[in-house]
């Protein structure tokens, strides 16, 4: 049985030492701020979040960029050279066209590597949603010694409807989002005042989560915002005894368009 490698985008948002300990191959997405195109790695090498997050609160303009195809091309085909399959996770398609890239990659790549097997996944997610599939596909990978076409099932449904539409802000109206099953953030509900709506992302982890009170691993992405992850964090433990909570900033590439103190 030929070894694979799961790779991904940094659209994931996990941490440089979470993709060390998940040996993950993570691609940059791109984005250009105050007219300087810097890369989206798991590091912060080129940005920190901090000095990201302040220069959005104080107007700047940001735009972003997928992961071409000649990026996935690269980063496959090295790994096909060592005799290893591919099993590709990526950022949501109805957000970006990253996914796209990976796909007409991996075609092209088929034809010139018959007998590899190259597996491109929408994960009709993003950031650390995106993040916890990779995480569960490593944990069922290294528990269970899966084969890349046992992980291949790596598929999220969505688990909530979407309802009304947004509402201003200029009366603290706070919306819950949520990505659904073709991977689009669509409001779900929305709170008056940003702890009402924390509170209600934590309704729906007892609505929808699977055995929380298992204190199975969470992952928190947000946009500079530390004191709302740590009342999340308290309302976690306080209701479901939930203590391995694992929180990471959200990366630059989906924080231009969430903009500040997103959770």
């Amino acid at each position: 049985m030929r070894d694979y490698i799961i790779m991904t985008d940094s659209c994931c948002d996990l941490s440089q030492q979470e993709v060390e300990e998940l040996e993950l191959t993570v691609l940059p997405l791109s984005f250009t701020i105050e007219g300087k195109t810097l890369l989206n790695t798991p590091d912060h090498a080129d940005m920190s979040p901090e000095e990201f997050f302040a220069k959005i609160a104080a107007g700047a303009d940001c735009t972003t960029a997928a992961v071409n195809v000649g990026q996935f091309t690269d980063a496959m085909e090295k790994a096909l050279q060592e005799g290893k399959d591919i099993l590709c996770v990526c950022f949501s398609s109805a957000l970006s066209t990253t996914y796209q890239s990976a796909c007409i990659a991996a075609e092209d790549l088929r034809e010139k590597y018959p007998e590899a097997k190259i597996l491109v996944i929408d994960s009709l997610s993003a950031s650390r949603g995106q993040g916890m599939l990779l995480y569960r596909a490593v944990r069922e990978r290294r528990e269970k010694n899966l084969t890349i076409d046992e992980l291949n099932h790596l598929k999220r449904g969505g688990r909530v409807s979407s309802t009304a539409a947004l509402v201003g802000t200029m009366l603290g109206i706070k919306p819950v989002m949520h990505t659904d099953s073709e991977g689009r953030l669509t409001p779900v509900s929305k709170a008056r005042g940003t702890k009402a709506a924390l509170r209600a992302l934590v309704d729906k982890v007892g609505e929808i989560g699977v055995e929380p009170e298992k204190n199975q691993p969470m992952l928190i992405c947000h946009a500079n915002c530390p004191e709302s992850v740590e009342y999340v964090k308290g309302l976690l433990k306080e209701r479901f005894g939930v203590t391995d909570v694992r929180d990471e900033f959200i990366g630059p590439v989906i924080g231009a368009h969430t903009g500040c103190g997103t959770l």
